[in-house]
């Protein structure tokens, strides 16, 4: 195992589910907040805007530790063309969850892999589709509080799994990191696993 050219590797993420999946591969690496605006021009499409903040987010943590391979990654929802982002409060995870309930949205995840000499984005998309949940069903599960911090409403790694019918991706990408994608740049960035 070997981080390459690079003193270490560093995710600039706070997501717990993030977080998990990186630990899965077994590299040392450091959490970092990005700090930095998620706001993006009204009108931009979701895939470009994922990518746009996957790679802000990997840049600015870049910019503090210029000697590490980084990671960014992002999230947004799309239902026809509408993004949801995350939801403020319970209303507005009982709307969006509302809104997609027998329907199938995507999920686009932006990923940038950011270090000396190397910069590489790429975003994944995934197909959802929501099963025709009972108003109670909806209310039951923003109780949970699953809905906090979660782009549409939903924690697809936890109990938020008993709300779909069908999913069509990658699942790693869904909880919020592309990792065939992202194990693809590490290599190509010069990482070695084993």
């Amino acid at each position: 195992m070997s981080l390459g050219p690079f003193e270490e590797l560093v995710l600039a993420s706070t997501s717990s589910a993030r977080r998990a999946l990186l630990d899965g591969l077994g590299l040392p690496f450091r959490v970092v907040a990005p700090e930095v605006s998620e706001d993006v021009v009204a009108g931009t499409p979701p895939q470009h805007a994922v990518a746009m903040l996957a790679e802000r987010k990997a840049r600015a943590v870049y910019s503090r530790f210029p000697r590490a391979l980084v990671i960014g990654s992002d999230q947004l929802v799309a239902l026809l063309g509408q993004t949801l982002g995350k939801p403020e409060d319970a209303k507005a995870a009982r709307a969006q969850l509302g809104s997609l309930r027998g329907k199938t949205h995507e999920i686009h995840t932006g990923l940038c892999v950011v270090g000396a000499g190397f910069v590489e984005t790429e975003v994944d998309t995934a197909k959802l589709t929501v099963l025709p949940l009972s108003d109670q069903e909806v209310d039951g599960y923003v109780a949970t509080g699953e809905w906090k911090g979660c782009a549409g409403g939903y924690r697809v790694e936890a109990r938020g799994q008993a709300i779909f019918q069908r999913i069509e991706g990658d699942r790693a990408a869904i909880q919020g990191l592309p990792m065939q994608r992202l194990t693809r740049m590490l290599r190509e960035a010069g990482v070695q696993f084993f």
